[in-house]
């Protein structure tokens, strides 16, 4: 008699919408088509270590589709560096003990760049894992999409579309502050499809002067507002420049201490950065005399019911998960390719980020109808 299959798994780092939708799809298809069963383990990778889980039953899973964040729970934790009754230390082999010890063939992942790495480690100490890439910032590697960045997406355009009433009628420039610290997906798409003015992203550091200088001609012509679409992670070309000098010492550091003071410096210029969005709608404000406003979408975009088509792609994942697990292939993202899904291996992912190639048609047509980019 063939013993029945049993896999754990678990959402970690940020929330995103379509989580819900990925357990689901991951657990019906488990379930329903390949008769495995299923362990949700709580709050992430926490969970796995302090023996917090639950079974997903087909009554655990109904009616979660639409339902926003996840019903596991999240968290930052990282196995090789998690704080248990307040000391940190390394809950690898805690997390490999109770993989054996619930029995499990396979556990399944969802998190962004950060879970990607979490789960090569794991995979390393010799579990079967398989990882689904989620992020509102889109910026997992190897993956045409993340489960997040359609609703996300929505939101902020949403909201770049409401915008445009009251900049209009106030005659004023509204900044809205869009996530993505580090990659501009979601500040570029809903700056495209939202109308907006101008558009910064990390990618394509700015001048200040090039900005004031597209709002000017807008006023010349007649217009007397606009909207500023800026990724909270979008740096002028001067702080832009400092912190790549930064990071190249850290990463050519010759001993501990060189890195460590290069640390040192990255997280001062992270922390001067804070708040720059403010600085910016204040300089904009003072040399183009046109009053400023600041929208900060913060959380709100990773909240509330997924789209259709993060349903759709959370869905997809899920199944196309189930259907590795049973074929006995581990160690791999599931990765969006066109209409289907892939099969990439961790090693490709890990450590990596997508992020917005400066000739990419995205940034090609926001050029060709008019959008200043700050460059």
């Amino acid at each position: 008699m063939t013993k029945t299959k049993r896999i754990g798994i678990l959402t970690a780092g940020g929330d995103s919408p379509g989580l819900n939708a990925a357990i689901r799809g991951v657990g019906k298809t488990a379930l329903g088509f390949y008769g495995m069963e299923i362990i949700g383990f709580r709050d992430g990778f926490r969970g796995l270590v302090t023996d917090r889980r639950l079974r997903l039953d087909r009554s655990v899973l109904a009616g979660i589709l639409t339902v926003g964040g996840t019903i596991l729970g999240t968290s930052r934790d990282k196995p090789h560096r998690m704080k248990i009754d307040g000391r940190t230390g390394d809950m690898t082999g805690v997390i490999v003990n109770n993989y054996k010890k619930y029995g499990l063939a396979a556990l399944v992942c969802l998190g962004g760049g950060g879970t990607q790495k979490n789960a090569l480690r794991l995979s390393e100490a010799g579990l079967n894992v398989i990882s689904i890439p989620k992020t509102i910032d889109n910026d997992v590697a190897m993956t045409d999409s993340s489960i997040g960045f359609a609703t996300a997406l929505d939101i902020a355009t949403e909201t770049i579309d409401r915008l445009h009433s009251t900049a209009h009628s106030h005659h004023r420039i509204v900044v809205a502050e869009i996530m993505g610290h580090r990659a501009g997906w979601l500040a570029l798409g809903a700056g495209i499809a939202g109308g907006a003015d101008v558009i910064l992203i990390p990618e394509i550091p700015y001048h200040v002067d090039k900005i004031v200088e597209a709002i000017r001609r807008r006023s010349r012509h007649g217009t007397n507002f606009s909207i500023v679409a800026v990724a909270e992670g979008a740096m002028s070309v001067e702080d832009a420049r400092t912190f790549t000098t930064a990071e190249y010492r850290k990463e050519k550091a010759l001993n501990p201490r060189e890195r460590n003071e290069a640390k040192m410096e990255l997280a001062a210029i992270e922390a001067r950065h804070a708040g720059n969005t403010l600085r910016l709608a204040k300089q904009l404000e003072e040399l183009t005399h046109l009053e400023s406003r600041v929208t900060i979408l913060g959380y709100v975009q990773r909240g509330g019911t997924p789209s259709p088509a993060d349903r759709l792609l959370a869905t997809r994942f899920g199944s196309a998960c189930a259907d590795l697990i049973h074929e006995n292939v581990f160690g791999v993202m599931v990765a969006s390719r066109g209409n289907g899904t892939e099969a990439v291996p961790l090693v490709k992912v890990a450590g990596k980020r997508k992020t917005v190639p400066p000739n990419h048609s995205w940034v090609e047509t926001a050029r060709r109808v008019g959008t200043c980019l700050g460059d």
